[in-house]
């Protein structure tokens, strides 16, 4: 062997020499380790669902939830209530519309011609040469209007006939004093029904397979006479879900006539009050 050889071999020994044996049946760390089983890694949905279930609700957020649930059933019933009640107007055709938009112009004239005629009585007063004699005419003509009202004395003028023919016997008290109400409505300055005059305290009851005004007892057919302004209280009579759509449902006939002379002669006593008393006196 040269002598470059054995110094190449003598480092190799040393190294080997160097590095400890290794232990029988053992190995390497790094080859023998087991990775740990990694836990798969959550999608976003899954920590949503596991961050919101089970719920864990605090006695605030329980609080919140009922104020939250009563003002919703209040919105639905509020909704539901104004469906009902447009219901009727939506299913109704154009004239029909039209007819219900001129009564309402109607109405609201009648109230603006009231207010002028109280602000002309106003300003007779406050005018009149002789205040003492304006005023004794006025509470004259004042008298004369709410004897009419009170169905004390007789009363003339344009206005309508109802007829109801109730052959089936299906007409009730209700159904007569929405008729009343509607006219009144309407502008109606005096009514009377099978000649019993209605007035501000007038009552319906059902008696048997017929109805009572006042405690009087009144039969098949009903006749309405009404003083008022025929154009406004035929149409409120005929309005899409009004007075004659709902007695047609119960098979009842019913006849509007207009005319230029209605009269309404029917009276009620004057009844003395017992303990009011003009506080003038």
């Amino acid at each position: 062997m040269s002598e470059h050889e054995k110094a190449d071999e003598k480092p190799q020994n040393r190294l080997r020499e160097e590095l400890p044996e290794e232990v029988p049946g053992t190995a390497s760390a790094a080859a023998e380790a087991v990775p740990e089983e990694r836990q798969p890694e959550l999608t976003g949905r899954e920590r949503l669902v596991k961050g919101l279930w089970p719920p864990r609700v605090t006695r605030a957020q329980l609080i919140v939830a009922v104020l939250l649930f009563g003002l919703g059933f209040g919105l639905a019933v509020q909704v539901a209530s104004n469906s009902d009640s447009d219901s009727a107007l939506r299913g109704a055709r154009q004239e029909d519309l039209v007819r219900i938009l001129d009564e309402l112009d109607d109405r609201t004239q009648r109230l603006e011609d009231e207010k002028q005629g109280l602000e002309k009585q106003r300003d007779e007063l406050e005018n009149s040469s002789d205040q003492a004699e304006e005023a004794r005419r006025q509470t004259v003509e004042k008298e004369r209007q709410l004897g009419i009202l009170a169905g004390t004395v007789a009363a003339q003028g344009p206005g309508i006939t109802m007829t109801i023919e109730d052959t089936k016997g299906t007409v009730e008290a209700d159904m007569l004093l929405d008729a009343v109400q509607e006219l009144r409505a309407a502008g109606a300055e005096a009514i009377q029904v099978n000649g019993v005059r209605v007035v501000a305290g007038t009552y319906l009851t059902d008696s048997g397979k017929s109805v009572s005004v006042d405690g009087n007892k009144i039969n098949a057919p009903y006749r309405f006479k009404v003083i008022g302004k025929p154009q406004d209280l035929e149409p409120a009579l005929n309005i899409p879900g009004g007075v004659v759509q709902t007695l047609e449902k119960e098979q009842a006939t019913v006849t509007v006539e207009r005319s230029s002379k209605i009269v309404v002669d029917a009276l009620r006593a004057v009844k003395r009050p017992d303990y009011a008393r003009s506080s003038s006196q």
